[in-house]
């Protein structure tokens, strides 16, 4: 990827492009996520969530996604059908105009494209990406092509449906299913609105898997409750009927979508949030444990790590007075690469042999312990998203002050903990 940066003090940048395409390892939500670079993942703007991520406490912060600023994107149709998406870094006061509503529910504005300014094919090209954040005051604009933003795109790990409602075929399928159904969504809303040269915000925010090979992915809606303070009557009845009719309300979580890599097949098998409403209480417990078999045994050794990140998790977020976090979700992500059982001998010796030769050429001892640690220490990770329902004192004025921790949350992650300590304890 070809970048340009400007100074500070610089009045023009060096084009640069940037190929957004779905993020394939969506499991859940509703709005397609798209990825952006390696590291980081777009999804559209919703002023609250992007204010609360501005307002997170420190200790949090290790439990989110990075927050990396708002982009703006124009879409235009070529005449053989591409799809054109200009991005550009979002102006402060713009990400302001609109309270809380997706920017496809927003007011349509026109954008000429004279008012977007090209910067110089001519000026000095730097390796360094620039800044995105808000409030940037760089005039370039980032120019995406995306080939007609089409869904025939190739991996070499296929991903495959174990439920109905995805949208699509059971085939074998490059990208999650749920990832595909909810990018035909925006792309279809998308190409309807081009005669307007609509803007669309996007969030920038961590990929969080982006150092997993084969990312295993839970994805749990925490908590009892699931509408906001703000929620018509309407939608809050709607939302406290799903909870009633699924394990929200007897644990506080249930399961909004799962990829699991499997080893004996080399596919990664899904699940969604409609098959995880549906479960029972013993349902939610067989659906943890497939989430940590591999098609081969159990993954024992992610029990532990786990746990102490829950735990720690839990710990935090006892101490946050007053903060709610309605509708949010938490992510659980581990490898799926790695076993016990030893499956890939020969990856796992080329590995050991890159791991020495780098220690080597670093002049680093103690490759045999740092090797057996690795193996006994899987790599985990969980990250609370989605508060665009989210609140606390003295946030945004908001009316309703709650007092205490979100005891649905602690409720919801308290279950998980004793779910996984008792299949932990069953499983030695």
């Amino acid at each position: 990827m070809e970048v340009g940066k400007c100074g500070q003090k610089a009045l023009r940048c060096g084009p640069w492009e940037v190929l957004l395409k779905p993020f394939e390892h969506q499991v859940g939500g509703h709005n397609s996520l798209m990825r952006f670079d390696d590291h980081t993942i777009c999804k559209p703007l919703i002023t609250r969530e992007q204010r609360f991520y501005e307002s997170l406490p420190p200790e949090m912060k290790e439990f989110t996604p990075e927050y990396r600023g708002v982009i703006s994107i124009c879409c235009e149709q070529n005449q053989e059908g591409y799809v054109n998406m200009m991005s550009y870094p979002c102006v402060e006061n713009e990400a302001l105009e609109q309270d809380d509503l997706p920017e496809w529910d927003q007011p349509r504005r026109r954008h000429s494209r004279r008012s977007l300014h090209r910067s110089s094919s001519g000026a000095e090209h730097r390796e360094e990406r620039p800044s995105l954040a808000s409030g940037s005051t760089e005039s370039n604009i980032q120019e995406t092509r995306s080939p007609q933003m089409n869904l025939h795109i190739h991996s070499d790990v296929p991903f495959q449906m174990l439920d109905g409602n995805s949208g699509l075929s059971s085939e074998e399928i490059s990208y999650n299913p749920w990832s595909l159904r909810c990018h035909r969504r925006q792309l279809s809303r998308m190409r309807a609105e081009l005669k307007d040269q609509k803007v669309y915000k996007f969030l920038l925010l961590e990929n969080v898997v982006h150092s997993f090979r084969f990312p295993c992915i839970l994805d749990l809606k925490m908590g009892t409750r699931q509408h906001g303070d703000d929620a018509s009557e309407e939608k809050a009845a709607r939302q406290m009927k799903k909870c009633e009719e699924s394990t929200s309300a007897t644990l506080g979580v249930r399961v909004c979508g799962m990829q699991v890599y499997q080893l004996d097949t080399g596919n990664y098998l899904c699940r969604n949030k409609y098959y995880g409403r549906s479960l029972s209480i013993e349902g939610f417990r067989s659906a943890l444990y497939q989430y940590l078999h591999n098609g081969m045994e159990l993954r024992k050794d992610l029990f532990q790590p786990v746990l102490a990140k829950l735990r720690s998790l839990k710990a935090v977020l006892e101490r946050q007075v007053s903060y709610r976090f309605y509708s949010s979700s938490l992510l659980i992500i581990y490898d799926g690469e790695y076993s016990r059982a030893g499956i890939s001998v020969e990856h796992h010796q080329e590995m050991c042999m890159e791991r020495m030769d780098s220690c080597l050429l670093a002049g680093l001892q103690g490759v045999n312990s740092m090797e057996s640690s690795s193996l006994a220490q899987p790599k985990v990770d969980v990250r609370m998203i989605d508060f665009a329902h989210s609140t606390f004192r003295g946030f945004r004025n908001d009316p309703t002050v709650h007092d205490g921790p979100d005891r649905g949350y602690l409720f919801g992650l308290e279950s998980l903990i004793n779910i996984l300590e008792q299949m932990c304890e069953e499983s030695q």
